[in-house]
C-alpha cells in the first residue's frame, strides 16, 4: 500500500448539441458502440464499487487507507454523475445507454443482496483492475488517444482514466486489510471477466442492431478489420489483465507514477487542458 492522497476534483463536462458525430470514436462503427456500452455500465458499476468498499470501511484501521477510501468514494461518485450526463447525450443520439445501465444496475443489486460481502469486494477489486488496465492503455498509447479525436468524450475518458489510475489499489488494499483470501480474489476475477466480456459483446451487438450504418456491409467489415489493430486489444493489455491471477499480485506492481505525473500536469496543471472544467 502506498501513501497516495486521492484528490476529489469538482469537475463538469458539457456536450453542446451537434458537438459529437454519431460515430464519435474516429468515425468507427463498432468502437463507438463499445464505448457507449462501457459508459452505460459506469454509473451502476461505480455505485456497486462504493457499496462494496463502504461495507468494510469500519474495519479499516490504517489511517492512510481510511483516507484513501474517502477519496475513492468521492472520485467514484463524480465518475457516476458525469457518465450519467454523457449517457443521456448518447441516448439522444440513438445509443441504448439507459437500457444497458438499468440491466447492469439490476444485476449488481442482486449481487449485493445475494453474494457474500467479501466476494462483492473481490468483484470490485477485479473490475478496478480492468478499468486501471484500460486506463493505462489510453494514457500510455497515443494511437488510443487519437481514436477519440478532440471532443468532450476524449476529455471525460482521459480524466476518468487518470483517476482510475490514481485509486487502482484502494479496493484491493481494503480486500487484503479485511482478510480477503487469495482464492476468492482470483475467483472474483474469473467471474467478473466472464460477466464483463460477455456483457460488452452482447450489448454492443444489440446496440448495433439499432444503427442503420451496421447494415452497410462495407462499413461493418471495415470496422471489424480495424479491431485487429485496436490498441485496446493488443497482447500487452491481455498480459496486464492476466497478471491479476498471479499469486502475490498487487496493483502497484504495475508502476504508473510517471504516467500519473505527466497526465496530472497535462490535464490539471496551470496550462492544463481541463483546468477550465474545474469548479
Amino acid at each position: 500500500m502506498d501513501d497516495r492522497v486521492l484528490p476529489v476534483r469538482r469537475i463538469r463536462f458539457r456536450y453542446p448539441p451537434g458537438s459529437l458525430r454519431h460515430h464519435y470514436v474516429d468515425d468507427d462503427l463498432i468502437m463507438s458502440h463499445v464505448v457507449a456500452v462501457l459508459s452505460a455500465t459506469f454509473p451502476p458499476g461505480e455505485d456497486f464499487f462504493i457499496r462494496s468498499v463502504r461495507h468494510f470501511s469500519d474495519q479499516v484501521t490504517d489511517p492512510v487507507l481510511k483516507e484513501q477510501v474517502r477519496g475513492f468514494i468521492g472520485q467514484e461518485v463524480t465518475h457516476g454523475r458525469e457518465h450519467r450526463e454523457l449517457n443521456r447525450r448518447l441516448q439522444e443520439m440513438g445509443y441504448p445507454t439507459h437500457r444497458v445501465s438499468r440491466f447492469v444496475k439490476v444485476v449488481l443489486a442482486d449481487a449485493t443482496k445475494r453474494a457474500p460481502a467479501r466476494l462483492c469486494l473481490s468483484y470490485t477489486a477485479a473490475l478496478e483492475h480492468y478499468t486501471a488496465t484500460i486506463a493505462e492503455c489510453l494514457l500510455a498509447k497515443p494511437e488510443a488517444q487519437e481514436l477519440l479525436g478532440d471532443t468532450e468524450v476524449r476529455n471525460i475518458l482521459l480524466w476518468h482514466a487518470l483517476e482510475e489510475t490514481e485509486h487502482k489499489a484502494v479496493a484491493f488494499d481494503v480486500y487484503r486489510a479485511v482478510g480477503g483470501r487469495e482464492w476468492m480474489r482470483r475467483l472474483g476475477f474469473v467471474i467478473q471477466s466472464a460477466g464483463l466480456i460477455g456483457l460488452v459483446v452482447i450489448a454492443t451487438v444489440l446496440s448495433m442492431l439499432g444503427d442503420r450504418a451496421a447494415y452497410n456491409p462495407v462499413r461493418l467489415v471495415r470496422s471489424i478489420l480495424r479491431l485487429r489493430r485496436s490498441p485496446f486489444l493488443q497482447a500487452d493489455v491481455a498480459r496486464n489483465l492476466a497478471d491479476y491471477m498471479r499469486r502475490g499480485f498487487h496493483p502497484s506492481d504495475h508502476d504508473n507514477e510517471e504516467l500519473l505525473r505527466t497526465w496530472t500536469e497535462e490535464l490539471f496543471g496551470p496550462e492544463g487542458k481541463l483546468a477550465d472544467h474545474l469548479h
